[in-house]
């Protein structure tokens, strides 16, 4: 019995199997922790120790969040490595999960740059070996062609969002207001709770999940441990050596990421275990890839560039209450997801074989964010707190939209569109578009200056736009290579 037909009858959870409520759970709870601990890590970093920081520069600070934003990314490969030759996506979900809580805890407990290194590493880690896999199993859940799919990664997607709103509540003001490392336990707290929720709901997962569909021979695990063991003693000597810093850490988690994304493309295409109709599909995730990359190298700027620009920038003060800089640079756009994810499901839902194509979905992603930025136009220039808190909520808006015509589509696509031998790696594939986005966002952040914003939103804005015009350009080619997925 396959996968689909075994999950069909589990239904029990808005119309969709009852495995998706599990997964929407620990993916809420996950992103509970992530983005908690994101809206405040960057203040911690840059704010003087006379104020519970590290008194670290904005442009480090802004290098090391879009580095942390990307590992995490880039650690889904290796989860999804993991998935497919050992331990199977259900297990690597599991363990990923206990990861993340310790790292969390580490933040918490450990002091100053200890902790930072030692929370960060394991969070990226863990959250990387659990984000991908739990959005594999998630396409388990569905047939091929089962219309339900677009839809089902839309609500798992507003558990995402609905996790990231409360975190970035609670665990901004905790932080902000109280303590830095009080917010940080409050994260690790969240994601015990989601470890707990996911090991009671495990038996609701297909059995597919828990298989290895590309199993590493026993021979061969030394080899890959040695491997493995020797990349980590190359990157402690870098950091040593002085080759790796805080200014270029974003700078090397990009190249990283890139090299990896081409790796895996050349691996597929080549690979005797794909056959000719997968590798076609394949190719036609290139371009959708690049497009992702587009659009997160902009959006993620919501935790690079965002919060200095609403320390600076924005006015803050609602009804003699002025909002922590952690909610106005990344808690308003869950809201919007919370409030926007159920109408995009709904509507692609109704609009079944009469909605958008792929391409065309994805590519509207760095079209839109690049006209969001574009906005930022409309108020270049005008000093301290002179944006109005409705404009920028505005702004955002448009990056909502953004958001939700490509990353839960861009999740769907992967499940579609993956050879059977790469179920798992294909998902680490698109996340290794988040983490070139992510990291070039700390990148091109510190090119980010109150003094000259106008150009800078101007350029970065306009070149999402021309990529995404590229990809409408090569709907017809992209749509043959999908060889009949829509």
């Amino acid at each position: 019995m396959d996968s689909t037909t075994e999950a069909r009858p589990r239904k029990g959870f808005f119309g969709h199997p009852r495995g998706l409520m599990n997964l929407f759970g620990v993916e809420m709870w996950e992103r509970f922790s992530y983005y908690g601990l994101t809206g405040i890590v960057g203040l911690y970093m840059w704010y003087s120790a006379q104020d519970g920081g590290l008194g670290q520069s904005k442009a480090a600070a802004m290098s090391i969040v879009g580095a942390y934003g990307g590992l995490i990314y880039v650690s889904a490969i290796v989860g999804s490595w993991i998935a497919d030759r050992l331990l199977g996506a259900e297990r690597t979900v599991f363990y990923g999960a206990v990861v993340v809580v310790i790292g969390h805890l580490s933040l918490a407990i450990l002091p100053g740059l200890v902790g930072l290194g030692v929370g960060l590493f394991c969070v990226a880690v863990g959250g990387g070996a659990l984000k991908g896999n739990a959005s594999v199993i998630v396409g388990m859940l569905y047939e091929e062609k089962d219309g339900r799919r677009d839809a089902g990664f839309s609500i798992f997607y507003m558990g995402i969002n609905i996790g990231g709103l409360a975190g970035t509540i609670f665990t901004g003001a905790v932080g902000e207001k109280i303590a830095f490392h009080y917010g940080f336990g409050l994260a690790a707290i969240g994601m015990i709770i989601g470890l707990i929720q996911y090991t009671l709901g495990r038996r609701n997962l297909p059995e597919s999940a828990s298989s290895v569909p590309n199993p590493l021979p026993p021979s061969e695990r030394t080899k890959y441990l040695v491997a493995w063991l020797g990349l980590v003693v190359v990157i402690v000597l870098a950091v040593a050596l002085g080759v790796i810093t805080a200014l270029n850490l974003s700078d090397v988690v990009a190249v990283v990421a890139g090299v990896a994304a081409v790796a895996y493309f050349v691996l597929m295409l080549t690979s005797d275990k794909v056959t000719p109709v997968e590798k076609s599909r394949v190719r036609a995730f290139i371009p959708l890839l690049v497009a992702s990359v587009a659009f997160w190298s902009l959006f993620q700027q919501l935790y690079t560039v965002m919060p200095v620009y609403a320390e600076g920038r924005i006015d803050r003060m609602l009804f003699g209450w002025e909002m922590p800089v952690s909610w106005v640079a990344n808690a308003i756009n869950p809201v919007f997801i919370i409030l926007l994810a159920g109408v995009f499901a709904v509507l692609w839902t109704k609009l079944g074989p009469r909605q958008p194509s792929t391409p065309t979905k994805i590519a509207l992603g760095p079209i839109l964010v690049g006209v969001g930025f574009l906005l930022f136009l409309t108020v270049a220039g005008g000093g301290a707190g002179s944006v109005p808190l409705l404009a920028f909520f505005g702004f955002l808006l448009v990056f909502t939209i953004a958001e939700l015509f490509i990353s839960p589509v861009g999740l769907s696509t992967a499940t579609k569109l993956a050879p059977e031998a790469f179920r798992s790696q294909m998902m680490g594939l698109w996340f290794l578009s988040v983490a070139m986005g992510s990291s070039l966002a700390g990148t091109i952040g510190q090119y980010y200056h109150e003094d000259s914003e106008a150009s800078y939103f101007g350029i970065v804005g306009a070149g999402a736009i021309v990529v995404g015009l590229a990809v409408l350009a090569l709907r017809p080619w992209i749509s043959k290579q999908m060889s009949g997925v829509r």
